[in-house]
């Protein structure tokens, strides 16, 4: 049986600290959706270039949502198995490669090919780094481990948007130096692992161990309102990165990449400090206050699809984005906490399930959509059954609120002092 050790195994070569390999962990993660997002202000291009419609577009879009989910149920525990090390470097070496399909891409083929490949990947990359993060963490705390993934997860989708719209608008080659970027990222990071202590003691020969979803009975209603919850969160993500920058194109009236880049980065960015803000507050206030944050934000978005409002964009991007961390953040907390230990690998892979078939289906829908009704209508369809979704999750999040202790007394108290008050008025009434 592995064994993950705290104190990592003495070895001759020269490895890095127990912080810079956390730090390295983290920045894996950063870097891998990063590259996630560098598609989306090109889609555009794309789409003149080569002449496919919305439909396909989402389509692209998901087939990376299907290989991120791949990766994690076939190969989501090989890491424990193989050692993290050998799985960072497959994954790492497969995140270049994909970076190059992109770079030579000539037609939508390569599009799915290259997002297919990076799927797999990320999701070879999401659940090694993950692991490691526990693994090199000082306290080996799961709340700050928690804290630490969805923040980076966040600012790496917001970055990677907005730093390609910027080098897609300012720079030369558009579909060349976004994804060089991103190979030099992955470059630096493969050496970074191959410096980096094994945490994993006992290794043996990597092989697939498939994960099957699986619920026990005492954890599923907190896994049915995180599931809702990342429902809600995720699949107006999915939208997002998939049609935003054509929505921000219309709202705006430009075809400034940079322009309509900003709704993207403002989701996934203002997420990111949002969780950091919250920090470490309860589960179901974190759910609740997200969850209303969510609908608000999402009530705006599809409002500026309809009316072409900027401002309605912009504002309900911020809002929706610090909804979507902070929802996500509590939903998962909560569902950590009861998950017992040797049902941990089933429960997460059926939470996995969930989020990335609502990254990816919702998206496809839409893309149906829109050759129908039209970008404003979607968006405001959708918009519509989203925030109905996030304010139901609310209401279910702010039910599983701890109640404090004089409450539960009070109607026990209340019903002494009747019966006390009670007594001398009965007596009086059967004296007279």
């Amino acid at each position: 049986m592995n064994t993950i050790t705290s104190l990592f195994p003495t070895t001759t070569r020269r490895t890095l600290s127990q912080p810079l390999a956390y730090a390295l962990s983290a920045a894996i993660i950063g870097f891998a959706l990063f590259a996630s997002a560098t598609p989306s202000p090109l889609y555009a291009t794309y789409g003149r270039l080569w002449g496919f419609s919305s439909v396909v577009l989402t389509l692209v879009y998901a087939t990376y949502a299907i290989g991120v989910l791949v990766a994690l149920l076939l190969a989501g525990r090989a890491s424990d198995v193989g050692g993290r090390r050998p799985v960072l470097l497959v994954a790492l070496g497969a995140l270049m490669a994909a970076s190059v399909l992109y770079i030579l891409a000539a037609s939508v083929v390569w599009l799915f090919a290259a997002r297919a490949v990076q799927g797999l990947a990320t999701g070879l990359a999401l659940g090694t780094a993950s692991a490691g993060l526990l693994d090199f963490h000082p306290r080996r705390d799961p709340d700050g481990v928690g804290l630490t993934n969805g923040s980076v997860s966040a600012a790496g989708l917001g970055l990677g948007a907005l730093v390609s719209a910027a080098a897609v608008q300012l720079l030369p080659a558009p579909r060349v130096v976004p994804y060089a970027l991103g190979f030099a990222l992955f470059a630096a990071a493969f050496v970074g692992v191959l410096l980096m202590p094994e945490p994993v003691a006992d290794r043996a020969p990597l092989r697939l161990t498939p994960q099957r979803p699986r619920v026990p009975e005492q954890v599923r209603q907190p896994f049915a309102l995180a599931a809702l919850a990342v429902v809600a969160a995720y699949s107006i993500g999915g939208l997002f990165f998939a049609l935003g920058p054509e929505l921000s194109a219309q709202v705006f009236a430009t075809g400034n990449h940079l322009v309509t880049g900003i709704s993207l980065f403002l989701l996934a960015g203002v997420g990111s400090v949002a969780q950091l803000a919250y920090g470490r507050r309860p589960a179901w206030a974190g759910t609740t206050g997200g969850a209303v944050a969510l609908a608000v934000g999402v009530a705006l978005i599809a409002l500026s699809a309809w009316e072409k409002s900027a401002p309605a964009l912009l504002i309900g991007s911020a809002v929706g984005g610090a909804g979507f961390g902070v929802a996500f953040l509590g939903a998962l907390r909560n569902l950590s906490a009861v998950i017992p230990p040797e049902d941990r690998a089933g429960v997460m892979s059926a939470f996995f399930v969930v989020a990335y078939s609502a990254l990816s289906v919702p998206a496809v829908l839409a893309g149906l959509a829109v050759t129908r009704l039209g970008l404003s209508s979607t968006f405001a369809i959708f918009g519509a059954a989203v925030a109905a979704l996030a304010l139901f999750v609310a209401v279910q999040a702010w039910a599983t609120r701890p109640r404090p202790a004089g409450r539960i007394a009070r109607p026990a108290a209340s019903a002494a002092r009747s019966e006390i008050q009670g007594g001398p008025r009965l007596h009086a009434s059967s004296s007279s």
